[in-house]
């Protein structure tokens, strides 16, 4: 299998060290660029949004118990871009937002990379929401630890699902779009031996930062680096993933509802009202006569 024979975005699963690793690696390069170009994303709000939405899609395979699970991660770190929101999906859908697209930061000055933990924020808290085994919503949190994200979910995932892991999260801009994006989660299964760990630590620390695999060969390239001499083992085939959202017209006109009739009767007058759907940026322009046919819709309802 090679990086040119899959879509931009997909999903590799695979395990090493005779199974007592377990990886899940994500290649969200189209994904995170669509994001920059529905929420006009400054730079620095485009890498927080980018690993947030990977993060969330390498969370839905790990914490997933369905195939139609969802995992909702929410990222409040009291910076200048405000809350981060992603859904990643076991199908391979993923959707994200965050609450000012246009804040940014200068590089920093120490390394010249972008400012990532200044944008997030490290004085709040990260919360991932997840379905149980019985369809039940759960919300673990736990207070940030550096606000770059990946050192963030591997928190979470030990100490909130005592899962040992590494995760490891990148976004590279060039000539103001995303160039590459990838994520790698690693899990240490039970039986899992310290010299696997000891030998994983260093393929880890000898593979620099995330961006440079990714620019060199894609996520394959980081899951082969990471795994060398472990015995990486991929899982046949590769799971698409794209920006998708489960707005819908219906929904937008729906949500219509919950003004009274006078501020509806102000919308008609205007000619229309637009739904803007804030997971995506999809637009809904919703007719005069769609409003008033919603509005015959709720007094049938009310009689």
């Amino acid at each position: 299998m090679t990086a040119s024979s899959i879509s931009d975005s997909f999903l590799l699963r695979g395990t090493a060290a005779g199974n007592t690793l377990r990886l899940v690696g994500m290649e969200s390069t189209r994904i995170v660029e669509d994001a920059r170009l529905r929420h006009h994303l400054s730079k620095t709000a485009t890498a927080a949004l980018g690993r947030t939405l990977t993060a969330s899609a390498l969370l839905a395979v790990v914490l997933g118990k369905r195939g139609d699970s969802r995992v909702t991660v929410r990222v409040e770190g009291g910076g200048p871009v405000g809350w981060i929101v992603a859904e990643g999906s076991a199908d391979g859908q993923i959707r994200g937002y965050v609450r000012q697209p246009d804040a940014d930061l200068p590089l920093r000055e120490s390394d010249g990379k972008l400012d990532v933990s200044g944008i997030v924020g490290s004085t709040g808290e990260l919360a991932v929401t997840r379905l149980l085994d019985n369809g039940e919503p759960y919300t673990g949190s736990i207070e940030l630890v550096s606000g770059e994200i990946a050192e963030d979910i591997s928190s979470y995932l030990g100490v909130s699902e005592q899962i040992p892991n590494a995760v490891l999260l990148g976004v590279y801009e060039e000539g103001g779009r995303v160039a590459h994006a990838g994520g790698l989660l690693v899990q240490a299964m039970p039986g899992v031996s310290d010299e696997t760990l000891a030998h994983l630590e260093a393929n880890i620390r000898a593979l620099g930062q995330i961006t440079d695999g990714l620019r060199r060969g894609g996520i394959l390239d980081v899951m082969n680096r990471v795994t060398e001499g472990l015995g990486l083992t991929l899982a046949p085939g590769a799971q698409a993933a794209r920006f998708g959202c489960r707005c819908s017209r219906q929904k937008a006109e729906d949500s219509l509802k919950f003004f009274n009739a006078e501020e509806r009767q102000d919308m008609m007058d205007t000619g229309g009202q637009e739904v803007v759907c804030h997971w995506c940026g999809e637009k809904y322009h919703i007719t005069p006569g769609e409003i008033a046919a919603l509005d015959a819709t709720v007094e049938r309802a009310r009689a």
